[in-house]
């Protein structure tokens, strides 16, 4: 168990992130001595049973993990402890992934329901918010609409002035998580009879005041997914947060930071999944045979193993870019929502295989593998579905495959130091004019194995698609063909991160070579789509065609890696 590549993975028995304060080593560990000492079995009936997570919140406000985690420096007062430190916080969400999505998820609206506040300029809200987390409190983030989804230009939610000085609201929102008991709701409407930018206001709300009526759980599940609304809810010049366009970029930025948690999300219900997996696996007979002695078992495994281990490796370098962010290094707004969209999907295909591999088992209601199936097609669909985040990477192309500029290199980012560029992100807009460093040099440095080498190739045949068959200005317009070009650009992106983390932390170089094997499958699959679409041109189809490859194929690297994959086997079982 000593290979790097598995060492990278969670592993709750003798989990120790030493790259971490003790305050931060405590409250990760306390994390997961309190799921483990609660135990499996209460764990899935509760999930069964729909059972509101009322006692992991109580657990979160006891030890001040919230509080810890997501006050930042700036309303701290003083403690050292408190910070927003995005390298503890994905720490936390992968943890918390690997429990369940159920108990991530309160932690991952309580990120969004404070992004507003943190942003805010409102001294007032802004400690009023750090009071409740010290109090064990919660957030909530109050956007999308029944009606309008998260569609933020048709709000009908409308703050009306009282002629006091003050509004008041009335509407309602949908799909809001934490939105039963929430101290700290951040809410967006429009402000009645002001038209243009102008109309937006983010204010803030509180679950527990009678004008805010919870009006049901929209979900079947231990999740409380609110729809509330606001009668006549009085708002105060003290509980507005943003008004115009600053609300407008407010609501987006805070989506920014929050989706990041959702690749880690997925990685921690991956992890758990593939240890269930194996150790069942491993130790079933069938036709005289071990189940892991099939040859299309090995393949699924070793691909599930190669695809997870990829997951984290892009997740924790783009982690350093998100860390190292500033006015003049927004690299970080590409790596995002490849991390919600790539890395979720890429979550989906690792619980997929594995639930290939157990067949019936994993509909067993004991066992861990039954919640994540059931569970992990939500992620891609939250902060903005799969395609609106490759219409989002799309806009990066030019400039990260045809106008690199000189950067100095970015750290590995796991200091104790407060993230406050996050809260200060300014207008969301000006993505086209975001420069990259080369792409190609991390796959130039890595160019000896032999299926990143094939993999440069494909990447290369993408560039000359764009220079020599460009999308058309129809083309251009046609959301269809567009993701499916995005795809393959996606897959060059995430590769280079990689490749970038796979050298920062040694990892074996057969595992890179079977992780590029699975990427070189994927580009060609995408490549296919492309081809086939309905408006691709006959120059666009040949170059498709061209681009297409054949992994390399080596049965040492694939055994080497398959013996990783089965050392795991045993290697943990969730404490009963």
């Amino acid at each position: 168990m000593s290979e790097k590549a598995t060492a990278l993975l969670l592993n709750p028995g003798g989990y120790d992130p030493r790259q971490f304060d003790p305050e931060t080593r405590r409250l990760l560990r306390a994390t997961i001595e309190w799921f483990e000492q609660r135990g499996k079995r209460k764990l899935v009936e509760d999930y069964h049973d729909r059972t509101f997570y009322a006692d992991f919140i109580e657990f979160a406000g006891k030890e001040g993990l919230f509080a810890t985690f997501l006050t930042p420096g700036a309303n701290a007062e003083g403690n050292p402890d408190k910070r927003w430190d995005t390298a503890r916080v994905a720490a936390l969400s992968e943890i918390l992934g690997f429990y369940g999505l159920n108990y991530w998820y309160p932690w991952q609206v309580t990120i969004l329901g404070l992004g507003p506040v943190w942003q805010s300029a409102n001294e007032a809200a802004r400690k009023r918010a750090a009071d409740s987390l010290a109090d064990g409190g919660v957030a909530a983030f109050g956007l999308s609409e029944k009606e309008h989804g998260a569609d933020i230009y048709s709000s009908d939610l409308v703050l009306t002035p009282d002629g006091e000085g003050g509004y008041r609201a009335n509407g309602s929102k949908y799909y809001i998580g934490n939105g039963n008991c929430a101290r700290t709701v951040s809410v967006f409407g429009r402000i009645d009879g002001v038209e243009g930018p102008d109309q937006y206001v983010f204010f803030y709300a509180d679950a527990e005041h009678p004008n805010y009526r919870v009006v049901k759980n929209v979900v079947p599940s231990q999740m409380y997914v609110a729809e509330f609304a606001l009668d006549d809810y009085p708002v105060s010049e003290e509980d507005i947060l943003h008004v115009g366009a600053e609300a407008f970029s407010a609501a987006l930025n805070t989506v920014n930071i929050g989706k990041f948690n959702l690749c880690f999300g997925g990685i921690g219900m991956s992890t758990h999944s593939l240890y269930e997996a194996i150790t069942h696996a491993h130790n079933r007979v069938l036709y005289g045979k071990k189940v892991t002695d099939f040859p299309h078992v090995r393949r699924e495994f070793v691909e599930a193993y190669a695809r997870l281990v990829a997951m984290k490796l892009f997740s924790d370098r783009a982690v350093d870019y998100f860390r190292s962010a500033n006015a003049d290094d927004r690299r970080y707004l590409l790596f995002n929502p490849i991390t919600k969209m790539k890395v979720t999907t890429e979550a989906q295909k690792v619980i997929g295989l594995v639930a290939d591999v157990v067949a019936a088992k994993g509909f067993e209601a004991d066992t861990y593998l039954a919640m994540s199936k059931n569970d992990i097609d939500g992620l891609p669909k939250l902060e903005g579905t799969v395609a609106v985040n490759l219409a989002l990477i799309a806009k990066f192309v030019p400039a990260y495959l045809f106008a690199p500029q000189d950067y100095e290199p970015v750290p590995t980012r796991t200091d104790a130091a407060d993230d406050e560029f996050l809260f200060r992100q300014g207008p969301a807009r000006g993505l086209s004019k975001v420069r990259f460093h080369d792409w190609r040099q991390a796959y130039a440095k890595a160019s000896a194995i032999p299926n990143v080498a094939r993999f440069t190739e494909q990447a290369e045949a993408l560039v000359k698609l764009f220079t020599d068959a460009a999308p058309d200005e129809a083309q251009q317009q046609d959301l269809d063909f567009g993701l499916a070009l995005t795809e393959l650009f996606t897959l060059v992106v995430y590769g280079q991160l990689v490749l970038e983390q796979a050298e920062i932390t040694g990892i074996e170089t057969e595992v890179v070579d079977q992780i590029f094997g699975v990427l070189v499958q994927d580009f060609s699959v995408a490549a296919i789509d492309l081809h086939g679409k309905s408006s691709s041109t006959e120059a666009q189809q040949a170059l498709a065609l061209a681009s297409i490859r054949k992994p390399v194929v080596d049965a040492a690297r694939f055994d080497h890696v398959w013996s990783l994959v089965r050392d795991l086997s045993g290697a943990y079982a969730m404490n009963p």
